[in-house]
């Protein structure tokens, strides 16, 4: 399996539907700008307010390990599928 190249505690933004309502990721973006990663799910809130969270990259693993498979996604770069069966979809930013 594959590993990131950053550290567990690296802080990394997800959502509170993902940690709190264990909502399926679908969407890992390794941002081209600062080389932050995002672990989102298909969930499209009216207000994005309060909805952000900064977990560790060991939290998002420990969750969703098949997020392993994305783990040597370059910087600019996302990942989408539509359900944990599916098989990651990667494009350029």
């Amino acid at each position: 399996m594959k590993e990131f190249d950053e550290s567990l505690n690296t802080a990394v933004f997800t959502t509170k539907y993902v940690i709190q309502d264990k909502h399926t990721i679908t969407l890992v973006s390794h941002d081209l700008q600062d080389g932050a990663w995002q672990f989102l799910s298909n969930d499209q809130p009216e207000n994005n307010e309060g909805i952000a969270m900064l977990v560790s990259l060991k939290e998002i693993i420990d969750q969703d390990p098949s997020i392993l498979e994305v783990a040597d996604l370059p910087i600019g770069y996302i990942a989408t599928r539509k359900s944990k069966k599916d098989n990651w979809e990667r494009q350029k930013e």
